[in-house]
């Protein structure tokens, strides 16, 4: 087999949401590096930015806080500057206020809320928008949303709406950019990640170790796996995919009524 079977050699990716080793989209820009492609990296803070910058050694690395349209404006612009076109975007940013601690669902505020669907989903909406001039006609988007929406999961709060929000956007923006060229918009949908901003979700850490029970294999999906399948969305290997949501949870939502579980839970 070609060691360029995905086809992304020298193609160009910008990557939204580098917060450290951990994140998803760090490990996504590895993958992208090993397949050979050029890799540009945007962060929400001069500060992130500065305490990246060794972990991204030789990367382009640009500040954009999506909250404000002015710097998504601002960063097209920089971007143009710079002489870049842009074969793939991934979209790997999401944004909670937890504070006071997790609350039942009806209890979620109004600007709690808005604001997680602002920077969380809104956000691939403007990004994509503001950039469309540099993407090339066949580019593909790439968000990160999750394994399901319809897990009524406490410790997730407001999120799991949101991020049904995100997933369905994805068949909005295929469709609206169908019209003047071929750039597609997929999801990769993880179950749960050892990753530092969900560690800062209550509760999730037992809610993790609770999933590698329920996985068959007895070991929670890596972030590289969730990564691994972004990169391949990413790729023209996938041409044919397009407004999808791709479940990578090692088969974890087949396996609920696992016998060994049932038997714990009546026992």
């Amino acid at each position: 087999m070609s060691d360029n079977f995905l086809q992304l050699r020298d193609k160009t990716i910008l990557v939204f949401g580098v917060a450290n080793r951990k994140s998803v989209a760090y490990q996504i820009g590895c993958s992208l590096h090993e397949a050979g492609a050029k890799v540009i990296h945007v962060v929400r803070s001069p500060e992130r930015r500065d305490s990246v910058a060794k972990l991204l050694a030789g990367d382009e690395i640009f500040v954009c806080d999506v909250e404000f349209e002015d710097q998504i404006t601002r960063l097209r612009d920089d971007l143009q500057a710079a002489g870049h076109r842009l074969d793939g975007v991934v979209h790997s940013i999401a944004f909670a206020d937890y504070e006071g601690g997790m609350k039942p669902f009806h209890e979620t505020t109004k600007s709690q809320f808005l604001r997680a669907v602002d920077i969380s989903c809104y956000s691939l909406i403007a990004i994509t928008r503001t950039l469309q001039s540099l993407l090339q006609p066949d580019a593909s988007v790439v968000t990160i949303s999750i394994s399901t929406t319809r897990m009524a999961s406490e410790n997730y709060g407001f999120m799991a709406p949101i991020k049904a929000a995100l997933d369905s956007s994805l068949a909005f923006l295929a469709k609206s950019f169908s019209r003047f060229s071929r750039v597609r918009f997929n999801a990769v949908g993880p179950g749960l990640l050892k990753t530092s901003a969900s560690a800062g979700i209550p509760g999730y850490i037992d809610s993790y170790l609770y999933a590698e029970q329920v996985i068959p294999r007895r070991q929670a999906v890596r972030t590289e796996e969730a990564a691994d399948v972004a990169v391949f969305l990413l790729s023209p290997r996938s041409a044919g995919i397009n407004a999808q949501t791709i479940v990578v949870d090692a088969a974890m939502s087949i396996n609920y009524f696992d016998n060994e579980l049932v038997r714990r839970a009546n026992s």
